[in-house]
């Protein structure tokens, strides 16, 4: 059984996957499985796969009913300890990362780095995560996803990603196992991921969805009178 699974999602971006793929093959720590769930792609996405073909311990490429269906596929076929989600067009920072992270003996629930975004004109930004991760970040943020390792026995015990939202279920269970349910988790200060700004997370367009999502969710799980108070906050802050 590897320690990690990396799950990577894939749809006519093949210059993206071949990017993210390269930087999980040349690392130093090899005790990880590779899968990526391409989407039907109609571009060279599969002359990729094919060519890293010998390093990836699973893939297919066949339509999807979107983001989180393509990944709720790879945990069905993932065996590692911990799952880590690197979208095509992610990539690691640097061949030292995974063998950095799992140096530290990590045995906690959720084990997350911080993060280095890049725009459309190459510019790059570090942003860190906190050392703890409460209410009050998962109410104005979240825990990102390209930086995060989760033990794959959360979703064994409290399932998988909810295809019902199209942009917001990680949210979803972050909230659910960090607050709900008070699973353990641990923050690195290290860069792990490079996460491009050009995606569909990122992309203006859906940011209505977004917040429409991430309003059902709160209104789900958090305390009225909390979420009451917490949008008058963010409101008078505008």
């Amino acid at each position: 059984m590897p320690q990690l699974s990396v799950i990577t999602i894939n749809f006519n971006n093949a210059s993206g996957l071949e990017k993210t793929i390269s930087s999980l093959v040349c690392q130093l720590y090899q005790d990880f499985e590779l899968i990526v769930i391409d989407g039907g792609s109609v571009d060279e996405s599969v002359d990729i796969i094919k060519k890293f073909s010998n390093k990836i311990a699973y893939w297919v490429s066949e339509n999807d009913k979107g983001i989180y269906n393509a990944q709720n596929k790879g945990i069905e076929k993932a065996k590692g300890n911990y799952c880590l989600f690197l979208n095509s067009g992610d990539y690691l920072v640097d061949e030292t990362v995974l063998k950095n992270v799992f140096d530290k003996k990590i045995t906690e629930d959720i084990v997350f780095g911080d993060m280095i975004t890049v725009d459309a004109s190459g510019v790059k930004k570090r942003m860190n995560m906190p050392d703890s991760v409460g209410m009050k970040r998962m109410l104005a943020d979240t825990v990102w996803h390209p930086v995060t390792l989760i033990s794959r026995k959360l979703f064994v015990k409290y399932g998988s990603y909810n295809e019902n939202y199209t942009i917001a279920s990680d949210y979803e269970f972050f909230v659910k196992v960090l607050i709900e349910k008070k699973c353990s988790y641990k923050h690195l200060p290290i860069a792990i991921s490079v996460f491009d700004r050009t995606g569909i997370s990122s992309d203006k367009s859906n940011m209505k969805s977004l917040i429409e999502e991430r309003n059902i969710i709160q209104n789900k799980y958090f305390n009225p009178i909390v979420l009451f108070l917490f949008r008058l906050y963010s409101k008078l802050r505008n």
